[in-house]
């Protein structure tokens, strides 16, 4: 008999004091400017990061050395409501799309110049138990970093 394992999504909210669109395209076009640079999975220092803004589109990074690392691949593309993305990094922090997990961003307008911003982060056991509760800890530690970078960034 086999045990499906279950590891419980990651969700993360903010509010920016920012319009919906702008906060959509912050995130997405704009990546480049609130990125933290430590936060790279290539094998040398990242230079900039880059989501390709369609469905199928790349988030990816380019490095020094000229190569780049895909972060993961548009699945749902609603601008400026909602992006669905595939997060192919393994537990090890590498790029492996056959281990990606999944990323919802969620922008609802709460006013002319507020939105409410959800991410869920699911689809942790595609790296196993063991890979699977490991990124799950990490995430958890650094989506609140990395979502603080981009509220800033929002609302500059």
């Amino acid at each position: 008999m086999s045990r499906t394992i279950e590891i419980a999504p990651l969700r993360k909210t903010l509010v920016v004091a920012a319009a919906q669109a702008h906060a959509f395209d912050v995130f997405t076009n704009g990546i480049d400017r609130w990125f933290p640079r430590s936060h790279s999975i290539g094998a040398s220092p990242l230079l900039r990061s880059v989501v390709e803004s369609r469905l199928g589109g790349r988030w990816y990074s380019v490095h020094e050395d000229g190569s780049e690392a895909v972060i993961g691949v548009m699945k749902v593309w609603e601008p400026p409501h909602r992006i669905v993305f595939s997060w192919e990094i393994n537990a090890q922090w590498k790029a492996d799309a056959g281990v990606a997990s999944e990323v919802e961003v969620t922008f609802t307008a709460e006013g002319p110049s507020s939105t409410r911003v959800a991410l869920e982060h699911r689809g942790f056991e595609a790296l196993g138990a063991e890979g699977g509760a490991k990124m799950r800890g990490d995430v958890d530690r650094g989506w609140p970093l990395i979502l603080d970078l981009f509220k800033q960034a929002a609302e500059a």
